[in-house]
């Protein structure tokens, strides 16, 4: 396992990944902020610490995975300047703020059930730790960062700098981020212009709000990851992850906040995923490029041609590494779609081939037996190298001719040895099922086909119980024509199979 290289955005370097407790990883991974519909630029992200989740457990860790629930302080800037957006949502909408909580709460998860994710270990909300958040603050004040002005509290950022570099996350110094940042009115209050708001003081117009010893208030955006952090994986944990877009200001403000607080730097290994374009441009609301995955799944974007399957979304993004940047087009999409395709074939090849002792004269082959061996085990050893999926599947469509051969029987199973067979089938499953989270693109249509099957077959058993055989041989008869043959067991039971 030690074998393991992730490249730490921290440190920007690609280190070897030794946890805090031998066996055992604490994951963080900032979830969405559920006002509206989750985008694909979160999609990503969350399928990528997906895949990084599922394949620590594959390599024996018990990973404690944490991804959390923003519903509650996120205003329209990262540094809380603008209107409540769930407040704003909530008029709009006429709903309760929990409300609207709820109904995109229930859309994120459906649309991660869609994309094949695992669920994490611990998806903590905002407004259920309102407590660990102010207990948090409150310490913060206490150790001197923190600073309270008619109700808000806001964290001293040039005073924390002068003790710990506030732009380490980002490789930049606060004289830079000083120069970048405009005046902004209304903003006097604050004793610098980084500095940002740990609690903020809720006006009587505010929907969401809680008693706090600074009064009536609720919890800046950056301050509910540093408390659920620490609550579940402790004042130092190993993964913490999330887009690229969070690392200048989210993240930066939460390595200051925690490290205001408990005197140690929170993570060890900050891992961060790149952004989406469409056909070259970044994606966006502003641009009018930007995906909602039912647009992706419907094929209903104005510059989408067709529909697209979770399946075939989410093997595109493995086609390239996490911290790459992801273009989408029409093209890319549909060629993704007929690699899916070409892959899982193979592979449902590959699951039926059974080895067999090389006929009399003959001998495995060993060159061959070698190469698809040396294959095989680069699985792992890309996936080691920063999880990188992309050299992966290079590996596997290497593999896919051979698979073929085998089934045209231009080449033999007893050409590989029965270790080889066994390791190649072993790991395609293992990488395609369990690590990378596919599944059969046909799998959807093939239950439904079950489900009619099973119909028409309960239907001939009650008219051939009934001596009703016109009925009986007419079903079987027409799904003949159809190339599904109906055969009948010695036992009573009807199987079927597809020519």
């Amino acid at each position: 396992m030690s074998d393991l290289k992730v490249y730490n955005s921290l440190t920007r370097t690609k280190e070897v990944f030794i946890p805090l407790i031998p066996g055992h990883v604490g994951m963080y991974v900032c979830g969405p902020t559920v006002y509206s519909d989750v985008h694909l630029g979160n999609c990503r992200t969350f399928i990528s610490f997906d895949i990084i989740y599922r394949y620590l457990r594959y390599l024996g860790y018990k990973v404690r995975y944490v991804r959390n629930i923003t519903d509650a302080g996120h205003l329209e800037g990262d540094r809380d300047e603008g209107d409540d957006k769930f407040s704003k949502k909530a008029r709009l909408e006429q709903l309760e703020p929990m409300e609207i909580v709820q109904k995109y709460t229930l859309g994120f998860h459906k649309v991660m059930q869609l994309f094949n994710t695992l669920p994490p270990t611990i998806e903590p909300t905002a407004t259920g730790h309102i407590t660990e958040q102010i207990r948090m603050t409150q310490q913060i004040i206490d150790n001197g960062y923190g600073y309270v002005v008619n109700g808000t509290v806001y964290f001293d950022v040039e005073k924390y700098n002068k003790e710990k570099p506030y732009g380490i996350l980002t490789n930049r110094k606060l004289e830079d981020l000083l120069e970048g940042t405009r005046e902004l009115g209304g903003q006097d209050e604050k004793r610098g212009r980084l500095d940002f708001a740990l609690w903020i003081k809720a006006g009587p117009e505010h929907l969401m709000q809680w008693p706090s010893p600074w009064g009536m208030g609720f919890p800046g955006w950056h301050i509910e990851c540093s408390a659920m952090s620490e609550k579940y994986l402790g004042k130092q944990f190993d993964i913490h992850g999330g887009g690229m877009d969070l690392a200048a200001t989210h993240h930066t403000n939460e390595i200051a906040q925690s490290e205001a607080c408990y005197h140690t730097s929170p993570v060890r290994y900050w891992l961060h995923t790149n952004m989406l374009t469409v056909n070259g441009v970044r994606m966006s609301k502003s641009a009018g490029n930007g995906f909602l995955p039912e647009e992706l799944f419907s094929g209903s974007h104005r510059l989408l041609e067709k529909a697209y399957s979770p399946m075939n979304v989410r093997f595109f993004m493995l086609q390239t590494h996490y911290r790459s940047t992801l273009d989408f087009s029409n093209e890319a999409l549909q060629a993704a779609e007929k690699g899916l395709k070409r892959l899982w074939e193979a592979y449902e090849l590959l699951v039926g081939f059974k080895w067999t002792e090389p006929a009399h004269g003959k001998s495995i082959d060993k060159e061959l037996d070698a190469r698809v061996r040396k294959l095989v085990n680069e699985f792992d050893e890309n996936m080691n190298d920063d999880f990188n999926t992309a050299k992966v599947l290079a590996s596997m469509f290497e593999l896919v001719p051979v698979i073929n051969s085998i089934k045209d029987k231009t080449i033999t199973v007893s050409n590989l040895s029965k270790e080889t067979l066994e390791l190649l089938q072993a790991k395609f499953k293992s990488y395609l099922e369990d690590v990378f989270g596919l599944k059969s693109v046909n799998e959807t249509d093939n239950n439904k086909l079950q489900g009619v099957m099973q119909l028409l077959i309960d239907i001939r058993k009650e008219a051939k119980s009934k001596k009703d055989f016109v009925t009986s041989d007419k079903i079987r008869n027409q799904l003949s024509k159809l190339g599904i043959m109906v055969k009948d067991e010695k036992d009573g039971s009807i199987n079927w199979t597809i020519e």
